[in-house]
């Protein structure tokens, strides 16, 4: 799994060093470090996804749950698979982040690392922190929510 965030500085080749937990993430069954990543510009967020085989089997997958010829199945493959690239790790364990994905996400200088379980994004690192303020009041809020809706729920279960 990926998890947890770091704040990496890009070196003038754009290149930063995957954490090694990352790494070890990668090399799980079936895999191994050399296979490297798959990055691509994310969907959801304004930043680069990425990840390794089991994150470009889950892709491939959604799409096939879609006609062949669907207009989303079109959009998620030319969003995801016709725009990604897959990096190899260097001797030192370093990726080289495309020129046109950060130039795309204003990426120069430092970037925050984003574990997601199964995933993980590349952030222009005063962009994720932005983003993480406002994660934090959504998550906040829904979590608000979601009890509610819990509690709701028990005492019109329990009156039944």
């Amino acid at each position: 799994m990926f998890l947890s965030t770091f704040e990496k500085q890009l070196d003038a080749k754009r290149r930063i060093v995957v954490p090694q937990e990352y790494r070890a993430a990668l090399s799980g069954p079936g895999a191994t470090v050399a296979d490297g990543v798959f990055v691509f510009p994310s969907i959801r967020s304004d930043c680069i996804e990425g990840g390794g085989q089991q994150l470009f089997d889950r892709y491939g997958a959604m799409a096939d749950e879609l006609e062949f010829g669907d207009e989303l199945r079109d959009s998620i493959e030319r969003n995801v698979f016709g725009e990604m690239q897959k990096l190899s790790f260097d001797t030192a364990g370093r990726i080289t982040l495309p020129e046109t994905l950060c130039e795309q996400y204003g990426i120069t200088d430092w970037v925050a690392v984003v574990g997601l379980r199964d995933r993980f994004e590349i952030w222009e690192r005063d962009a994720y922190r932005a983003q993480r303020a406002a994660d934090r009041e959504k998550a906040r809020a829904g979590l608000a929510e979601m009890r509610v809706q819990q509690r709701a729920a028990r005492l019109g279960g329990g009156a039944k």
